[in-house]
């Protein structure tokens, strides 16, 4: 017999809104949306669609808690904590669900200058516990898989192409294996063996019984993949 939080979705954003004051701009308010509510089950890939300017990244933000909310909650069944309101979680709490729980692979690459690409991609790892050279030793295999050449590895990915730049985002990302993955356009800038090579990723994370929560306008690669879709109007 299933326990409530076993059937509670893993994700509940409810009556959600995030609205910018535009201070160098006479102060006015731009409000991409309001009163949004949608459910992510445990395991699934859920897309959200939509045009530019819509606020998918700002939604993607909003869980992440790189941005605060404006009204409404954002609940998240945390293996840690529970269920947790994300929208007004302590500082320290979101904190320790980013190092354990939550994952977030952005469409820019933003890293300290001058740290070599394998110390890059190992830092999640490092950050959890994991023994340097043991993290090292996973970023190696990450960076061989999604195509980045071993001669690259010592030098800084400020560097690189924008398209391995995005390739090295997301070994970022699925490297530590986190249990909530937020994913912002993941195929964007890449050649077609790349993308198929994260599909296969993101296929294999879906296995392992990670959520995956992903923006994205290349439907036509992502839709097979996703569970649900939800549609994002402006």
């Amino acid at each position: 017999m299933q326990t409530i939080e076993q059937t509670r979705p893993i994700l509940e954003v409810c009556q959600f809104k995030k609205d910018f004051h535009m201070h160098l701009i006479d102060g006015r308010i731009l409000k991409p949306f309001a009163n949004l509510s949608f459910q992510v089950q445990k395991g699934q890939l859920f897309m959200i669609g939509g045009k530019s300017g819509a606020g998918k990244t700002t939604i993607l933000k909003c869980i992440y808690r790189t941005y605060l909310t404006t009204s409404g909650a954002i609940w998240y069944e945390s293996q840690q904590f529970g269920r947790v309101n994300i929208a007004t979680a302590s500082e320290a709490m979101i904190i320790k669900l980013r190092a354990r729980e939550l994952g977030y692979c952005s469409q820019f690459l933003k890293i300290l200058p001058r740290v070599p690409a394998l110390d890059v991609t190992a830092e999640p790892l490092i950050r959890c516990g994991i023994p340097r050279q043991e993290a090292l030793d996973q970023a190696a295999q990450w960076l061989q898989r999604l195509g980045i050449e071993e001669s690259r590895w010592q030098a800084s990915p400020m560097t690189f192409s924008g398209g391995e730049q995005q390739r090295l985002n997301l070994a970022r990302a699925f490297i530590a294996a986190p249990r909530f993955l937020l994913l912002d356009e993941p195929t964007a800038s890449l050649d077609a063996v790349s993308k198929s090579i994260v599909l296969e990723m993101i296929s294999e994370a879906k296995r392992a019984g990670v959520t995956i929560l992903a923006v994205s306008h290349d439907t036509a690669v992502m839709e097979p993949l996703a569970d649900e879709i939800f549609h994002l109007e402006v």
